[in-house]
């Protein structure tokens, strides 16, 4: 079963997740969604499997800088939009194993679901 990890390279949350991935001898392939993009049916797949709610970071920078009027009644279809304008506010990383998708990085739960 294949496995895409998805973010942006230069983050440590990714870094971490890298790290990890490699000494557990896991065999995954890279998009950075910051070069690479990032399309709107990933989007809409990875909020309708964990919630757009958890994809959505509203902690980061990026969310933070937004208008007001932005960051108010935001419903799924608005937080895609907005993550399709602005990778970066996308919750890092996301990682797909078949159907199951991962959002951030947890040792234990990377090993629970890759054993």
């Amino acid at each position: 079963m294949s496995i895409t990890l998805y973010g942006i390279k230069a983050c440590d949350t990714m870094k971490k997740a890298r790290d990890w991935l490699d000494k557990a001898g896991v065999a995954y392939d890279f998009h950075d969604y910051k070069t690479q993009g990032v399309d709107r049916a990933h989007l809409e797949k990875w909020a309708k499997v964990v919630g757009w709610e958890v994809l959505l970071n509203k902690t980061g920078t990026t969310f933070r800088k937004l208008p007001d009027a932005d960051k108010t009644n935001i419903d799924a279809a608005k937080a895609i939009a907005l993550m399709l304008a602005q990778p970066s506010m996308i919750k890092r990383p996301v990682l797909e194993h078949g159907a199951e998708i991962i959002v951030g990085f947890k040792p234990d739960v990377y090993a629970g679901a890759l054993k």
